[in-house]
């Protein structure tokens, strides 16, 4: 507690209190930590913990290994500044069922730490807190940070004009200790962070009752975390043209707002506003050490299977660019500009990707180039799947990396050529463009046996609704749905490689639906599973929760029910043998007028 590095320290957890957090995939506790000899209460366990492999709130006398943590400020209600252990990383190693209390440990007496503030912390460490029971808990010292490197270069911009760095003086930011962008919260207002500029977005214009504005924002990355900074107003002519995207630079003096989650996904509680007196300083040397931006990428022809508004990462040839289009928007009034892109990949489909307003002006498809597009939206037009962007997506034109001259070669020797198919295109919703088909003719067409799958649109009848194992406990992430698995209170998603304290409810439907002509299984995306139960899959867990029964009571009443599936059927090898698997991508409540325009079609060709 005087603020000397201690290597992998080795205490007892003697108590817990969790503090409120606005957010439900993130956890904070204040524990009572014991040495066997003293024990102290002012400990924090950071938001980012959760990262770092911690199940949920320590058991008490559970043996922990401290591997990252800092000493630092509070201000009491004397007004005394008090020293507070933040732990940013912590492993357990052995839970409180296996131990019991050791020794009589009693409270480390004050005047042993009467030296912290003149000791230096480690530069492993990280500082945060977030005492949301004292009465002072923005009035945080963090004199304690430490010297960085001395032989770094950079640009400064402080636009603070009444700084005395106005006039181009060092600001020295970069001597400072950095901090990692997961200990960053509106509680720790003293913080400089050194990031890589992951993506950054245009500019914006917006009107609101306060009158018209303009705005632009980066993603913001390090080892520990993202964060997004938004600049308003004149700030944006300060720090658009001088942020740049891939570069580092260091951050300070921005101020911590709660993140909306309605237009930012990023994991992260919080967000960064620059203000006038925001210094931001490009890295020159030492750049290196933060990571650059990482990439999952999925394939065009996976897309098609994937359900709307899930967030992706696709790399694409433009093979070929429509005209800028003029609209208008019918809710606002306001005049868009619009041009669509067409993308293929080596799996020899298509896509279409819809870009708006600056970026749609100032594209240029003529040299086909490869674009790379994280976080990309999946939308649905005409029953095709498309693709659209964001504040948070991330474009680059020809890209430096190995997938992108892969993609290029490719594209240059066989795709450019070669006609793919667009999953884009209206083969739902059109018939003059998609099958219409009865159910026996999936079997008699040899529908599904191509390399790529068949699509077909069918007007049918719920037959069975299967309700057992028809609804599964989901990770809590917004836009990801792969199954977690529960322990100790938590819920561990493989996909994020991360613990959540709670989990949202899906659907996995199964249903045979029946025409005139025969019958089929299909299986049913957790949207659609909704459609055809008229419920949603969080009121169906939760019915289940009360009555373990009801998920069959909802499947009673879809009975006989009729709709309109579009879908993709396709062999899928399962348990050492093919079968045929079918998804109904789409389910509508039958459209009679676009049905009967069918039917009628079908009896001209049979009266010519």
């Amino acid at each position: 507690m005087k603020g000397v590095p201690i290597e992998d320290a080795i205490l007892q957890v003697l108590g817990s209190k969790r503090i409120p957090s606005s957010s439900s995939d993130k956890q904070r506790f204040r524990l009572l930590l014991s040495d066997g000899k003293y024990f102290i209460s002012f400990a924090i366990l950071a938001t980012q913990i959760d990262d770092a492999g911690v199940s949920g709130e320590p058991s008490q006398y559970s043996i922990v290994k401290i591997k990252k943590c800092i000493i630092t400020m509070i201000s009491n209600v004397e007004n005394d500044n008090k020293p507070v252990l933040v732990i940013t990383e912590m492993e357990t190693l052995a839970s409180g069922d296996q131990t019991s209390k050791i020794g009589s440990p009693v409270r480390l007496p004050d005047e042993l730490m009467k030296d912290v503030k003149n000791n230096v912390v480690s530069s492993t460490t990280s500082s945060i807190v977030s005492n949301v029971n004292s009465p002072h808990k923005n009035q945080i010292d963090t004199s304690m940070s430490i010297q960085g490197d001395q032989n770094i270069s950079s640009t400064t911009v402080d636009t603070n004009v009444n700084s005395p760095h106005k006039n181009g003086a060092d600001t020295n930011i970069r001597h400072q200790f950095t901090h990692p962008i997961s200990s960053l919260s509106p509680y720790h207002n003293k913080w400089v962070i050194k990031a890589r500029v992951a993506c950054k977005s245009s500019i914006r214009t917006f009107k609101n009752f306060r009158g018209e504005g303009k705005l632009f924002s980066v993603d913001l990355i390090d080892k520990s975390g993202e964060i997004r900074a938004t600049m308003f107003g004149d700030l944006v002519d300060t720090f658009y043209n001088l942020i740049e995207l891939d570069k580092v630079y260091y951050v300070s003096k921005g101020r911590l707002e709660f993140a909306n989650k309605q237009f930012n996904s990023l994991k992260n509680d919080y967000e960064i506003k620059f203000t006038p007196n925001t210094i931001v300083e490009e890295c020159h040397e030492g750049a290196e050490s933060v990571p650059q931006t990482s990439y999952n990428f999925v394939s065009i022809d996976k897309i098609a299977d994937i359900e709307v508004d899930t967030v992706i990462d696709v790399l694409g040839a433009c093979k070929s660019t429509s005209d800028l289009q003029m609209l208008q928007s019918r809710s606002t009034g306001r005049d868009l500009k619009k041009r669509e892109l067409t993308l293929v990949d080596q799996s020899n489909n298509a896509i279409t990707l819809s870009l708006w307003d600056t970026e749609a002006e100032t594209f240029d498809g003529s040299s086909q180039p490869v674009l790379l597009l994280k976080r990309a939206r999946v939308s649905e037009y005409g029953g095709g799947k498309t693709l659209s962007t964001n504040a948070s997506t991330l474009m680059k034109i020809n890209p430096d990396i190995l997938e992108a001259y892969r993609l290029k070669r490719w594209f240059d020797n066989e795709g450019r050529s070669q006609a793919a198919l667009n999953i884009s295109s209206g083969w739902v919703g059109d018939s003059s463009q998609t099958q219409w088909i009865n159910l026996k003719d999936v079997h008699e067409m040899g529908l599904g046996h191509g390399e790529k799958g068949d699509y077909f649109q069918v007007f049918a009848t719920i037959l069975l609704y299967r309700s057992e194992n028809g609804i599964y406990k989901a990770c809590a992430k917004e836009d990801c749905k792969k199954k977690v698995a529960e322990g100790n209170g938590m819920y561990h998603c493989d996909k994020c490689k991360r613990e959540y304290p709670n989990f949202k409810y899906l659907l996995l439907g199964s249903a045979n639906i029946a025409d005139w002509s025969g019958n089929i299984w299909l299986s049913l995306f957790s949207s659609e599973a909704e459609k055809v139960l008229g419920v949603s899959s969080q009121a169906v867990g939760e019915a289940i929760e009360r009555n373990p029964q009801a998920l069959a009571e909802f499947a009673d009443k879809a009975h006989l029910k009729e709709f309109l599936f579009k879908c993709r059927t396709k062999m899928d090898y399962f348990n050492d043998e093919n079968r045929l698997k079918t998804v109904a991508l789409r389910v509508d409540p039958v459209n009679y007028k676009e049905y009967n325009s069918y039917l009628i079609s079908q009896i001209n060709e049979l009266l010519n």
